[in-house]
Formats: structure tokens, sequence, C-alpha cells
């Protein structure tokens, strides 16, 4: 009896060393690849190798499908949205159009939708959202043009502030949208009191008369 044992010990042994011959190898890999290769229809999303249906936009999963179920469904809460059927388990957070940034909001955040940024007044875009070019991520303060320049191309919400120089004998205090020619003392019969610079205009004022005294003596 204890032979027999010993011998069935060994035969246990030398099987499990065997290896795995082609057939049974060929079944295993059937079968991984038979999971890895399950394909959902596109309203489903693959979880635990079962297709479950996806949430509609607005929404989001509570609880995975099973044999005996279908998925649950949660609505996204406020500050969060899910534009598109899903098997996420988290709804998106609403993008935040922060004022210190020079944002605004253009278009509020729905359940369905992301909120769309534009920029503050005296601001433009710098940089937009790549699937919305129309949604803009950061803003700079427009440009502020110099004494001695005009602007030549006012800001937009998408391009900055253009300046340009004034020319001799003109004048800007950066604020206009042109420069300014000097003003002309003489043809205004006036005395020029300090010469225009870029920034500023020529200052005139009266003529000054100078009167003779002539003193007299008696006799």
């Amino acid at each position: 009896m204890e032979l027999m044992k010993t011998a069935n010990m060994s035969y246990e042994k030398s099987w499990r060393r065997k290896p795995l011959n082609t057939v049974t190898f060929l079944i295993i890999m059937m079968n991984v690849f038979s999971v890895l290769s399950i394909t959902c229809h596109p309203a489903e999303y693959l979880v635990y190798q079962e297709c479950c249906p996806m949430c509609p936009p607005g929404s989001r999963v509570k609880t995975d499908c099973t044999e005996f179920r279908s998925t649950t469904c949660l609505s996204c809460i406020t500050g969060s949205f899910m534009d598109e059927p899903t098997g996420r388990k988290q709804c998106f957070p609403c993008t935040n159009c922060d004022s210190g940034s020079g944002l605004r909001i253009k278009t509020s955040c729905t359940r369905t939708s992301d909120a769309v940024c534009e920029p503050l007044d005296g601001f433009y875009c710098t940089d937009s959202d790549k699937d919305n070019k129309h949604n803009c991520i950061a803003a700079q303060e427009h440009t502020s043009c110099e004494p001695g320049q005009y602007i030549s191309h006012k800001g937009t919400a998408f391009t900055d502030t253009e300046c340009t120089d004034c020319s001799s004998d003109t004048f800007s205090d950066g604020t206009s949208t042109s420069c300014q020619s000097h003003t002309k003392c003489d043809s205004l019969n006036l005395q020029l009191i300090k010469p225009g610079t870029a920034s500023t205009d020529a200052q005139c004022g009266e003529h000054s008369s100078n009167t003779t005294v002539i003193a007299g003596c008696e006799e």
C-alpha cells in the first residue's frame, strides 16, 4: 500500500512538471484573445467583460450593469457637466472663467455643456481651447500706447492694440487714434512760449510790449 502511494506521488509530480502541449496552449490563448477582443456597441462601454449601456449626456454612471440589471445613472451636480454618452463614474468639472485672469463668462455651464469664456473689456485672448477656438482660456490686457505714440489699430477680443510713433511737428498723449499738428503760434499772431514735443502741443502767449521811457531835464 505504501509503495502504491509513493508511485502515485511520483506520477503527479512528473505530470505537473510536464510542459503544456500545443492543443492546451492554443485553447488557453483563444480564451485570452476572446476576452481581449470584446467589441461593444458605440452606445455601450466595456466593464468586467460585459458591455453595459452608457449613460446619456448630462449624467454619469452610478452602478455598472450586471447579468441581471442595466446600468444606473445619476445627473451631473451643479458645477459639472457631461457632453456625450458616457461610461464614466464622474462628470467633468465646469471651466472657471476667472476675472483675475482677464476672463468672464460668455456662455454658462450646463449639465450637458461646459462654460465658454471670453476676455474682459480691455483684454485680448492669448490662448484658445484647441477644440473650440471661440473659448478663451487665457487673456492679457491691451497694450497702452505711450505719450508720443498714437493708436494705429485698436485692440479687439483677439488682437492686441498696435501703437505707432508720431511724426515730426505732431504730438499725442498716447490715447488718440491719430497725432495732432503742433499749434503754429505765428499764424495766430502769438508768441511761442514753449516748443511742442512728441507728447505735448506748443505753448503760445501774447506778444510783450516794450515801452521806452524818455526822461527830460527842466531848465
